[in-house]
């Protein structure tokens, strides 16, 4: 990809507001530092790194969304933004961790989101490619009467 990285790191507008996760992408946003890159990803993510490849590392989600089992995020370790800045080795890693990670969990079944490109098309509060594997959890209050109510909500865009 020939377009200039952004020096926007994070964006506040798509953090959810009134949880304590906006106030850190507010204080972030103020640094103008990248969260999810390694040398900053200690200084904001508090969960351990359970995967750590040669170009992904894989951690439990610091702020999940409400009634899930598993949610898992998979941060690219070279600051990039886009998926066409993935090498095809990166994709094959991805994988392997994916299965893993699933694998370790014993997930049924469960949703894979990768965040890449500009937030205001991916819902995304950090521009760092990154990615989500989400399992709902159905023994959540959320599940019970009425079905009608959605379980995980994920803003896209």
């Amino acid at each position: 990809m020939d377009k200039e990285k952004t020096a926007k790191y994070v964006d506040p507008n798509n953090a959810r507001p009134g949880h304590a996760y906006e106030g850190v992408i507010k204080a972030i946003a103020e640094e103008k530092v990248c969260p999810f890159c390694p040398e900053q990803l200690a200084n904001f993510h508090k969960q351990p790194v359970e995967i750590d490849g040669i170009y992904w590392l894989a951690t439990k989600n610091q702020y999940p969304y409400t009634c899930v089992r598993h949610h898992l995020l998979l941060i690219h370790k070279a600051h990039i933004e886009h998926v066409e800045e993935l090498s095809p080795e990166a994709w094959v890693e991805l994988k392997e961790i994916i299965t893993k990670l699933n694998r370790g969990r014993e997930i049924a079944g469960g949703t894979f989101m990768l965040r890449f490109g500009e937030t205001t098309y991916t819902g995304a509060s950090v521009t760092h490619l990154h990615a989500h594997i989400i399992q709902s959890d159905p023994d959540h209050e959320r599940y019970r009467e009425p079905k009608s109510m959605p379980g995980v909500i994920a803003r896209v865009g």
